[in-house]
Protein backbone atom coordinates (compact mmCIF):
# COMPACT_ATOMS: atom_id res chain seq x y z
CA UNK A 1 0.00 0.00 0.00
CA UNK A 2 1.74 3.32 -1.25
CA UNK A 3 -0.84 5.51 0.99
CA UNK A 4 -1.38 5.99 4.41
CA UNK A 5 -3.11 7.99 7.14
CA UNK A 6 -2.73 8.48 11.13
CA UNK A 7 -4.55 10.48 13.04
CA UNK A 8 -2.91 13.02 15.74
CA UNK A 9 -3.39 16.31 17.37
CA UNK A 10 -3.06 20.53 17.21
CA UNK A 11 -2.43 22.42 19.55
CA UNK A 12 -4.68 26.03 19.63
CA UNK A 13 -5.19 27.44 22.69
CA UNK A 14 -6.76 24.89 24.83
CA UNK A 15 -8.32 22.95 22.10
CA UNK A 16 -6.90 20.60 20.18
CA UNK A 17 -8.29 20.09 16.86
CA UNK A 18 -7.75 16.69 14.71
CA UNK A 19 -5.24 16.39 12.25
CA UNK A 20 -5.08 13.70 9.86
CA UNK A 21 -1.44 12.78 8.99
CA UNK A 22 -1.64 11.34 5.43
CA UNK A 23 1.48 9.97 3.29
CA UNK A 24 1.71 9.27 -0.31
CA UNK A 25 4.31 7.09 -2.03
CA UNK A 26 5.01 7.54 -5.29
CA UNK A 27 7.67 7.25 -8.01
CA UNK A 28 10.23 10.06 -9.37
CA UNK A 29 13.25 11.40 -7.48
CA UNK A 30 13.68 10.59 -3.75
CA UNK A 31 13.03 12.94 -1.38
CA UNK A 32 10.04 14.25 1.17
CA UNK A 33 7.65 17.19 0.49
CA UNK A 34 5.66 18.41 3.41
CA UNK A 35 2.04 20.71 2.99
CA UNK A 36 -0.44 21.72 4.76
CA UNK A 37 0.79 24.75 6.61
CA UNK A 38 3.73 23.66 8.58
CA UNK A 39 5.58 25.66 10.99
CA UNK A 40 9.59 25.34 11.11
CA UNK A 41 9.26 22.90 13.77
CA UNK A 42 7.57 20.69 11.87
CA UNK A 43 9.32 21.34 8.48
CA UNK A 44 12.29 20.13 10.55
CA UNK A 45 10.70 17.03 11.21
CA UNK A 46 11.84 15.71 7.79
CA UNK A 47 15.44 15.39 9.13
CA UNK A 48 14.55 14.04 12.41
CA UNK A 49 12.01 11.23 10.81
CA UNK A 50 14.79 9.87 8.56
CA UNK A 51 17.32 9.66 11.12
CA UNK A 52 14.62 8.09 13.76
CA UNK A 53 13.76 5.35 11.28
CA UNK A 54 17.22 4.89 10.08
CA UNK A 55 18.57 4.41 13.31
CA UNK A 56 15.42 2.49 14.30
CA UNK A 57 16.81 -0.30 11.90
CA UNK A 58 13.60 0.78 9.71
CA UNK A 59 14.03 1.25 5.40
CA UNK A 60 13.59 4.60 4.63
CA UNK A 61 11.84 4.83 1.05
CA UNK A 62 14.23 5.54 -1.71
CA UNK A 63 10.36 6.90 -3.55
CA UNK A 64 9.14 10.63 -3.67
CA UNK A 65 6.90 11.17 -0.18
CA UNK A 66 4.32 13.49 0.44
CA UNK A 67 2.49 14.46 3.32
CA UNK A 68 -0.46 16.14 3.81
CA UNK A 69 -1.36 17.76 7.21
CA UNK A 70 -4.73 18.07 6.94
CA UNK A 71 -7.06 20.34 7.48
CA UNK A 72 -4.77 22.22 5.39
CA UNK A 73 -5.92 26.37 6.67
CA UNK A 74 -4.61 25.09 10.13
CA UNK A 75 -1.30 26.04 11.00
CA UNK A 76 0.58 23.32 12.88
CA UNK A 77 3.41 23.49 14.88
CA UNK A 78 5.84 21.99 17.49
CA UNK A 79 7.63 18.55 17.26
CA UNK A 80 4.19 16.30 18.16
CA UNK A 81 3.64 15.40 14.43
CA UNK A 82 7.04 13.76 14.20
CA UNK A 83 5.51 9.89 15.45
CA UNK A 84 2.45 9.96 13.26
CA UNK A 85 4.53 11.11 10.54
CA UNK A 86 7.24 8.04 11.12
CA UNK A 87 4.53 5.69 11.54
CA UNK A 88 2.72 6.81 8.02
CA UNK A 89 5.45 6.39 6.29
CA UNK A 90 5.86 2.90 8.11
CA UNK A 91 2.35 1.98 6.81
CA UNK A 92 2.63 3.23 3.41
CA UNK A 93 6.00 1.26 2.87
CA UNK A 94 4.75 -1.82 4.28
CA UNK A 95 6.31 -2.32 7.18
CA UNK A 96 3.68 -1.82 9.91
CA UNK A 97 0.47 -2.91 9.60
CA UNK A 98 -2.00 -0.18 8.65
CA UNK A 99 -5.33 -1.45 10.54
CA UNK A 100 -4.74 -0.95 14.00
CA UNK A 101 -3.70 2.74 13.33
CA UNK A 102 -7.72 3.52 12.86
CA UNK A 103 -7.89 2.50 16.63
CA UNK A 104 -5.80 5.15 17.81
CA UNK A 105 -4.40 8.71 17.55
CA UNK A 106 -0.62 9.43 17.92
CA UNK A 107 1.27 12.71 19.54
CA UNK A 108 5.13 12.99 20.30
CA UNK A 109 8.82 14.06 19.14
CA UNK A 110 11.38 11.81 17.91
CA UNK A 111 14.79 12.14 18.80
CA UNK A 112 17.69 11.01 16.37
CA UNK A 113 17.86 7.57 17.64
CA UNK A 114 14.08 6.67 17.60
CA UNK A 115 13.09 7.70 21.15
CA UNK A 116 10.12 9.58 21.78
CA UNK A 117 10.52 13.19 23.59
CA UNK A 118 7.45 14.84 25.82
CA UNK A 119 5.68 17.53 23.58
CA UNK A 120 3.82 20.52 25.14
CA UNK A 121 0.68 20.37 25.11
CA UNK A 122 -0.72 16.89 25.10
CA UNK A 123 -3.36 16.90 28.30
CA UNK A 124 -6.15 18.85 26.08
CA UNK A 125 -5.25 16.68 22.99
CA UNK A 126 -5.39 13.74 25.87
CA UNK A 127 -8.93 14.97 26.77
CA UNK A 128 -10.17 15.25 22.92
CA UNK A 129 -9.29 11.96 22.03
CA UNK A 130 -11.07 10.55 24.95
CA UNK A 131 -13.94 12.42 24.09
CA UNK A 132 -13.64 10.69 20.45
CA UNK A 133 -13.56 7.03 22.16
CA UNK A 134 -9.68 6.91 20.56
CA UNK A 135 -6.68 5.48 22.20
CA UNK A 136 -3.98 8.16 22.45
CA UNK A 137 0.01 6.83 22.03
CA UNK A 138 2.18 9.34 23.55
CA UNK A 139 5.50 9.73 25.46
CA UNK A 140 6.52 8.66 28.39
CA UNK A 141 7.59 11.65 29.41
CA UNK A 142 4.24 13.03 28.92
CA UNK A 143 2.03 9.99 31.40
CA UNK A 144 1.30 12.04 34.23
CA UNK A 145 -0.88 14.25 31.96
CA UNK A 146 -2.55 11.93 30.60
CA UNK A 147 -3.29 10.04 33.91
CA UNK A 148 -5.57 12.62 34.85
CA UNK A 149 -7.97 11.23 32.85
CA UNK A 150 -9.72 8.24 34.21
CA UNK A 151 -12.32 7.58 31.70
CA UNK A 152 -9.76 7.38 29.38
CA UNK A 153 -6.91 4.11 28.24
CA UNK A 154 -4.08 5.87 27.01
CA UNK A 155 -0.69 4.14 26.14
CA UNK A 156 2.71 5.10 26.70
CA UNK A 157 5.97 4.25 24.67
CA UNK A 158 9.83 5.40 25.10
CA UNK A 159 10.86 4.56 21.36
CA UNK A 160 9.02 4.54 17.67
CA UNK A 161 10.32 0.38 18.44
CA UNK A 162 8.26 0.05 21.03
CA UNK A 163 5.10 1.64 19.41
CA UNK A 164 5.97 -0.47 16.25
CA UNK A 165 5.84 -3.66 18.12
CA UNK A 166 2.74 -3.05 19.82
CA UNK A 167 1.23 -2.29 16.22
CA UNK A 168 2.38 -5.79 15.07
CA UNK A 169 0.64 -6.89 18.32
CA UNK A 170 4.09 -8.36 19.74
CA UNK A 171 4.39 -5.97 22.84
CA UNK A 172 2.42 -4.37 25.16
CA UNK A 173 2.69 -0.50 26.01
CA UNK A 174 2.34 0.85 29.67
CA UNK A 175 -0.43 2.91 31.14
CA UNK A 176 0.05 6.18 32.43
CA UNK A 177 0.80 6.17 35.89
CA UNK A 178 -0.94 9.20 38.42
CA UNK A 179 0.92 12.00 39.61
CA UNK A 180 1.37 12.22 42.97
CA UNK A 181 -0.24 15.83 44.85
CA UNK A 182 1.71 17.82 46.47
CA UNK A 183 1.39 18.74 50.24
CA UNK A 184 -0.82 21.43 51.03
CA UNK A 185 1.18 22.40 54.11
CA UNK A 186 4.00 23.48 52.35
CA UNK A 187 2.54 27.01 52.38
CA UNK A 188 3.35 29.97 54.39
CA UNK A 189 1.10 29.73 57.70
CA UNK A 190 -1.03 32.60 58.17
CA UNK A 191 -0.19 31.81 61.89
CA UNK A 192 2.83 33.94 61.17
CA UNK A 193 0.92 37.32 60.78
CA UNK A 194 0.75 39.08 64.30
CA UNK A 195 -1.78 41.89 64.16
CA UNK A 196 -3.60 43.22 61.41
CA UNK A 197 -7.02 41.18 62.69
CA UNK A 198 -8.88 43.00 60.53
CA UNK A 199 -7.00 42.39 57.33
CA UNK A 200 -6.90 38.69 58.15
CA UNK A 201 -11.04 38.95 58.35
CA UNK A 202 -10.96 40.79 55.16
CA UNK A 203 -8.58 38.08 53.34
CA UNK A 204 -10.75 35.14 54.81
CA UNK A 205 -13.82 36.57 53.70
CA UNK A 206 -12.53 37.43 50.00
CA UNK A 207 -10.90 33.31 50.32
CA UNK A 208 -14.27 32.45 51.07
CA UNK A 209 -16.37 33.99 48.34
CA UNK A 210 -13.69 34.28 45.64
CA UNK A 211 -13.35 38.11 45.54
CA UNK A 212 -10.84 40.65 44.13
CA UNK A 213 -8.90 42.14 47.09
CA UNK A 214 -7.00 45.41 47.57
CA UNK A 215 -4.75 45.88 50.46
CA UNK A 216 -3.08 49.13 50.44
CA UNK A 217 -0.77 50.72 53.36
CA UNK A 218 3.00 51.70 54.46
CA UNK A 219 5.75 49.88 53.60
CA UNK A 220 6.17 46.55 56.32
CA UNK A 221 2.88 46.60 57.59
CA UNK A 222 2.48 42.48 56.21
CA UNK A 223 0.79 43.77 52.79
CA UNK A 224 2.33 41.05 50.92
CA UNK A 225 3.13 38.25 53.77
CA UNK A 226 -0.89 38.50 53.97
CA UNK A 227 -1.26 38.12 50.22
CA UNK A 228 0.76 35.22 49.86
CA UNK A 229 -0.72 33.51 52.40
CA UNK A 230 -3.81 33.48 50.88
CA UNK A 231 -3.37 30.24 48.77
CA UNK A 232 -2.57 28.04 52.52
CA UNK A 233 -6.71 29.27 52.92
CA UNK A 234 -8.41 27.99 49.97
CA UNK A 235 -9.50 24.58 49.36
CA UNK A 236 -7.53 22.09 47.45
CA UNK A 237 -8.88 22.30 43.52
CA UNK A 238 -11.35 19.82 42.65
CA UNK A 239 -11.40 17.32 39.61
CA UNK A 240 -12.63 19.50 37.09
CA UNK A 241 -11.12 22.51 38.46
CA UNK A 242 -7.33 20.68 38.53
CA UNK A 243 -7.99 19.36 34.70
CA UNK A 244 -8.84 22.80 33.54
CA UNK A 245 -6.07 24.39 35.11
CA UNK A 246 -3.52 21.43 34.47
CA UNK A 247 -4.60 22.28 30.14
CA UNK A 248 -3.54 26.17 30.59
CA UNK A 249 0.09 25.07 32.55
CA UNK A 250 0.09 21.96 29.72
CA UNK A 251 0.20 24.53 27.31
CA UNK A 252 2.50 27.33 28.68
CA UNK A 253 5.94 27.45 28.47
CA UNK A 254 7.15 25.96 31.72
CA UNK A 255 4.69 22.88 31.53
CA UNK A 256 2.48 20.56 33.26
CA UNK A 257 4.36 19.27 36.84
CA UNK A 258 2.55 16.60 38.13
CA UNK A 259 3.91 18.06 42.51
CA UNK A 260 1.30 20.80 41.84
CA UNK A 261 -1.67 18.69 40.62
CA UNK A 262 -4.77 19.82 42.72
CA UNK A 263 -2.70 22.44 43.88
CA UNK A 264 -4.44 26.34 43.05
CA UNK A 265 -2.11 28.21 40.81
CA UNK A 266 -0.61 31.05 42.75
CA UNK A 267 1.05 33.80 39.83
CA UNK A 268 2.83 37.17 40.97
CA UNK A 269 4.42 38.56 38.15
CA UNK A 270 6.83 41.75 38.14
CA UNK A 271 5.06 45.36 37.88
CA UNK A 272 7.31 45.66 34.76
CA UNK A 273 5.33 43.07 32.83
CA UNK A 274 3.74 43.73 29.48
CA UNK A 275 0.36 43.73 28.83
CA UNK A 276 1.13 40.92 27.07
CA UNK A 277 2.51 39.11 29.28
CA UNK A 278 -0.49 39.65 31.82
CA UNK A 279 -3.49 38.57 29.39
CA UNK A 280 -1.27 36.58 26.84
CA UNK A 281 -0.83 36.88 23.10
CA UNK A 282 2.01 36.21 20.51
CA UNK A 283 2.09 35.89 17.09
CA UNK A 284 1.23 32.05 18.12
CA UNK A 285 -1.20 33.16 20.97
CA UNK A 286 0.04 32.00 24.45
CA UNK A 287 -1.50 31.73 27.82
CA UNK A 288 -0.41 34.76 30.36
CA UNK A 289 -0.47 35.38 33.67
CA UNK A 290 -4.27 36.02 33.98
CA UNK A 291 -4.74 31.90 32.40
CA UNK A 292 -1.85 30.71 34.48
CA UNK A 293 -3.65 31.66 37.34
CA UNK A 294 -7.29 29.95 36.18
CA UNK A 295 -8.99 28.70 39.68
CA UNK A 296 -6.02 30.17 41.82
CA UNK A 297 -4.88 33.45 42.58
CA UNK A 298 -3.30 36.29 41.04
CA UNK A 299 -1.26 38.72 42.97
CA UNK A 300 -0.32 41.92 41.77
CA UNK A 301 2.08 43.76 44.25
CA UNK A 302 2.92 47.44 43.90
CA UNK A 303 -0.16 47.78 42.07
CA UNK A 304 0.39 51.70 40.78
CA UNK A 305 3.91 50.56 39.39
CA UNK A 306 2.26 48.45 36.62
CA UNK A 307 1.56 49.94 33.25
CA UNK A 308 -1.71 51.41 33.06
CA UNK A 309 -2.72 49.95 30.04
CA UNK A 310 -1.40 46.49 31.01
CA UNK A 311 -3.82 47.04 34.17
CA UNK A 312 -6.62 48.99 31.43
CA UNK A 313 -6.78 44.99 29.91
CA UNK A 314 -8.01 43.02 32.66
CA UNK A 315 -11.17 44.76 33.27
CA UNK A 316 -12.71 42.49 30.73
CA UNK A 317 -11.63 39.05 31.91
CA UNK A 318 -12.23 40.01 35.54
CA UNK A 319 -16.07 40.34 34.43
CA UNK A 320 -16.53 37.19 32.15
CA UNK A 321 -13.54 34.43 33.31
CA UNK A 322 -11.90 34.24 29.85
CA UNK A 323 -10.06 35.90 27.13
CA UNK A 324 -9.99 35.84 23.77
CA UNK A 325 -6.69 36.91 21.61
CA UNK A 326 -7.25 37.38 18.17
CA UNK A 327 -4.21 37.84 15.86
CA UNK A 328 -4.38 37.93 11.91
CA UNK A 329 -3.88 34.93 11.10
CA UNK A 330 -5.43 32.86 14.47
CA UNK A 331 -8.00 33.50 17.41
CA UNK A 332 -7.21 31.70 20.77
CA UNK A 333 -9.66 31.45 23.64
CA UNK A 334 -8.17 30.56 27.25
CA UNK A 335 -9.97 30.34 30.35
CA UNK A 336 -9.37 33.00 32.99
CA UNK A 337 -11.34 33.06 36.28
CA UNK A 338 -8.79 34.34 38.39
CA UNK A 339 -9.23 35.63 41.90
CA UNK A 340 -6.91 39.17 42.22
CA UNK A 341 -5.26 39.95 45.23
CA UNK A 342 -3.30 43.27 44.57
CA UNK A 343 -1.13 45.35 47.37
CA UNK A 344 0.05 49.06 47.43
CA UNK A 345 1.12 52.17 49.18
CA UNK A 346 -0.57 55.06 49.49
CA UNK A 347 1.55 57.35 48.40
CA UNK A 348 5.05 57.39 46.55
CA UNK A 349 7.23 57.69 49.70
CA UNK A 350 4.47 54.85 51.20
CA UNK A 351 3.79 56.97 54.19
CA UNK A 352 0.34 58.52 54.36
CA UNK A 353 -1.69 58.36 56.97
CA UNK A 354 1.15 57.03 59.26
CA UNK A 355 1.20 57.91 62.84
CA UNK A 356 4.52 60.82 63.08
CA UNK A 357 4.18 62.80 59.74
CA UNK A 358 6.67 60.76 57.91
CA UNK A 359 5.12 61.29 54.55
CA UNK A 360 6.01 64.63 52.76
CA UNK A 361 4.14 64.16 49.63
CA UNK A 362 2.17 66.79 48.59
CA UNK A 363 -1.94 66.21 47.77
CA UNK A 364 -1.34 66.52 43.80
CA UNK A 365 1.02 63.97 44.24
CA UNK A 366 -0.47 61.81 45.97
CA UNK A 367 -3.53 62.36 43.88
CA UNK A 368 -1.21 61.66 40.35
CA UNK A 369 -0.16 58.37 42.11
CA UNK A 370 -3.80 56.76 43.07
CA UNK A 371 -5.33 58.17 39.62
CA UNK A 372 -2.62 55.09 37.88
CA UNK A 373 -5.32 52.67 39.00
CA UNK A 374 -8.67 54.00 36.70
CA UNK A 375 -11.89 53.75 38.49
CA UNK A 376 -13.33 50.81 36.42
CA UNK A 377 -10.67 48.89 37.63
CA UNK A 378 -10.98 49.66 40.88
CA UNK A 379 -15.05 49.03 40.84
CA UNK A 380 -14.56 45.78 39.55
CA UNK A 381 -12.29 45.25 43.19
CA UNK A 382 -14.81 43.98 45.89
CA UNK A 383 -12.64 44.53 48.47
CA UNK A 384 -10.44 47.35 49.62
CA UNK A 385 -8.75 47.83 52.94
CA UNK A 386 -5.67 50.20 54.53
CA UNK A 387 -3.59 47.52 56.20
CA UNK A 388 -1.46 50.17 58.83
CA UNK A 389 1.18 50.04 61.49
CA UNK A 390 -0.25 46.93 64.46
CA UNK A 391 0.26 49.01 67.81
CA UNK A 392 1.91 46.13 69.06
CA UNK A 393 5.45 45.64 70.89
CA UNK A 394 8.72 43.87 69.26
CA UNK A 395 8.15 41.51 72.18
CA UNK A 396 4.45 40.71 70.84
CA UNK A 397 5.82 40.64 66.72
CA UNK A 398 8.34 38.19 67.77
CA UNK A 399 6.44 35.97 69.95
CA UNK A 400 2.73 36.01 69.12
CA UNK A 401 0.97 33.81 66.93
CA UNK A 402 -1.57 34.21 65.08
CA UNK A 403 -4.73 32.05 64.08
CA UNK A 404 -3.43 28.88 61.89
CA UNK A 405 -4.02 28.67 57.95
CA UNK A 406 -5.67 25.26 58.67
CA UNK A 407 -8.06 26.80 60.96
CA UNK A 408 -9.31 29.42 59.09
CA UNK A 409 -9.35 27.14 55.66
CA UNK A 410 -11.98 24.66 57.49
CA UNK A 411 -14.25 27.51 57.89
CA UNK A 412 -13.64 28.90 54.22
CA UNK A 413 -14.14 25.41 53.11
CA UNK A 414 -17.30 25.44 55.05
CA UNK A 415 -18.63 28.85 53.33
CA UNK A 416 -17.53 27.39 49.92
CA UNK A 417 -19.84 24.37 50.62
CA UNK A 418 -22.93 26.26 51.13
CA UNK A 419 -22.61 28.77 48.24
CA UNK A 420 -22.47 25.83 45.76
CA UNK A 421 -25.59 23.96 47.22
CA UNK A 422 -27.32 27.09 47.11
CA UNK A 423 -26.06 28.18 43.57
CA UNK A 424 -24.05 26.14 42.70
CA UNK A 425 -21.38 28.83 41.90
CA UNK A 426 -19.24 31.07 44.40
CA UNK A 427 -20.52 34.52 45.62
CA UNK A 428 -18.52 36.24 43.32
CA UNK A 429 -19.97 34.81 40.26
CA UNK A 430 -23.18 35.23 41.18
CA UNK A 431 -25.66 37.02 38.28
CA UNK A 432 -27.68 40.02 38.69
CA UNK A 433 -30.65 36.93 38.92
CA UNK A 434 -28.92 35.11 41.59
CA UNK A 435 -28.30 38.59 43.38
CA UNK A 436 -32.09 39.44 43.12
CA UNK A 437 -32.97 35.87 44.66
CA UNK A 438 -30.20 35.19 46.58
CA UNK A 439 -29.12 38.39 48.61
CA UNK A 440 -33.03 40.05 49.48
CA UNK A 441 -32.48 42.46 52.47
CA UNK A 442 -34.91 43.45 55.24
CA UNK A 443 -35.44 47.17 55.49
CA UNK A 444 -33.26 48.23 57.71
CA UNK A 445 -30.15 46.56 55.76
CA UNK A 446 -31.77 47.80 52.67
CA UNK A 447 -32.16 51.42 54.02
CA UNK A 448 -28.30 51.28 55.03
CA UNK A 449 -27.12 50.43 51.42
CA UNK A 450 -29.09 52.99 50.16
CA UNK A 451 -27.08 55.35 52.40
CA UNK A 452 -24.08 53.91 51.49
CA UNK A 453 -24.46 54.01 47.90
CA UNK A 454 -25.50 58.14 48.27
CA UNK A 455 -22.44 58.97 50.20
CA UNK A 456 -19.58 56.54 48.71
CA UNK A 457 -21.39 57.49 45.48
CA UNK A 458 -21.17 53.65 44.73
CA UNK A 459 -22.24 52.60 41.16
CA UNK A 460 -25.28 49.90 40.67
CA UNK A 461 -22.08 47.64 39.96
CA UNK A 462 -20.01 48.62 43.33
CA UNK A 463 -23.45 47.84 45.11
CA UNK A 464 -23.72 44.22 43.63
CA UNK A 465 -20.54 43.72 44.68
CA UNK A 466 -20.92 44.55 48.25
CA UNK A 467 -24.22 42.41 48.33
CA UNK A 468 -22.29 39.74 46.76
CA UNK A 469 -19.32 40.09 50.07
CA UNK A 470 -22.37 40.65 52.37
CA UNK A 471 -23.58 36.94 51.29
CA UNK A 472 -19.58 35.57 51.71
CA UNK A 473 -19.82 37.10 55.45
CA UNK A 474 -23.56 35.47 56.37
CA UNK A 475 -22.42 32.33 54.81
CA UNK A 476 -19.56 32.51 57.27
CA UNK A 477 -21.91 33.08 59.93
CA UNK A 478 -23.98 30.02 58.74
CA UNK A 479 -26.60 32.55 58.10
CA UNK A 480 -29.57 32.23 55.75
CA UNK A 481 -30.39 36.08 55.14
CA UNK A 482 -28.36 39.02 55.53
CA UNK A 483 -28.77 41.20 58.00
CA UNK A 484 -27.80 45.14 59.00
CA UNK A 485 -24.30 43.93 60.46
CA UNK A 486 -23.62 41.85 57.31
CA UNK A 487 -24.33 45.22 54.95
CA UNK A 488 -22.13 47.07 57.40
CA UNK A 489 -19.16 45.20 57.41
CA UNK A 490 -19.19 44.73 53.54
CA UNK A 491 -19.29 48.44 53.54
CA UNK A 492 -16.48 48.81 55.79
CA UNK A 493 -14.36 46.65 53.66
CA UNK A 494 -14.82 48.75 50.60
CA UNK A 495 -13.21 51.71 51.38
CA UNK A 496 -12.69 54.59 49.10
CA UNK A 497 -9.61 54.88 47.22
CA UNK A 498 -8.06 58.48 48.97
CA UNK A 499 -6.01 60.06 50.91
CA UNK A 500 -8.82 60.17 53.26
CA UNK A 501 -8.67 56.46 53.57
CA UNK A 502 -5.70 56.57 55.13
CA UNK A 503 -6.08 59.25 57.24
CA UNK A 504 -8.93 58.29 58.43
CA UNK A 505 -7.58 54.67 59.14
CA UNK A 506 -4.99 56.29 61.71
CA UNK A 507 -7.17 58.27 62.93
CA UNK A 508 -10.47 55.84 63.89
CA UNK A 509 -8.59 52.72 63.98
CA UNK A 510 -9.42 50.14 66.44
CA UNK A 511 -6.37 48.86 67.87
CA UNK A 512 -8.32 45.51 68.90
CA UNK A 513 -9.12 44.40 65.57
CA UNK A 514 -12.81 44.21 65.62
CA UNK A 515 -14.51 44.34 62.35
CA UNK A 516 -17.30 47.47 61.72
CA UNK A 517 -19.79 44.64 62.09
CA UNK A 518 -19.52 45.11 65.50
CA UNK A 519 -20.26 48.33 65.72
CA UNK A 520 -23.95 48.24 64.29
Amino acid sequence: MSLARVRSRACVGVSAPEISVEVHLSGGLPGLSMVGLPETAVKESRDRVRAALLNSGFEFPQRKITVSLAPAELPKEGGGLDLPIALGILAASGQVPDQPLEEAEFLGELSLGGNLRPVRGLLPAAIRVAQAGRILVLPLGNQHEAALISSASHLCADSLLQVSAWLHGKGGLREPALPQSGNPSACPDMADVVGQDFARRALEIAAAGSHNILLSGPPGTGKSMLANRIIGILPELGDDEALQTAAVTSISQAGFHARNWKQRPFRAPHHSCSGVALVGGGSIPRPGEISLAHNGVLFLDELPEFNRRALEVLREPMESGRILISRAARQAEFPARFQLVAAMNPCPCGYAGEIGGQCHCSAEQIQRYLARISGPLLDRIDIRVAVMRPQLSIRQLQNGRGESSDAIRARVIEARTIQYRRSDCLNADLTAADIQRFCALDDPANALLEDAAVNLRLSPRACHRVLRVARTIADLDAADAISQAHIAEAIALRQPHTRHQFDQSTSSRDTTGRSAREFV
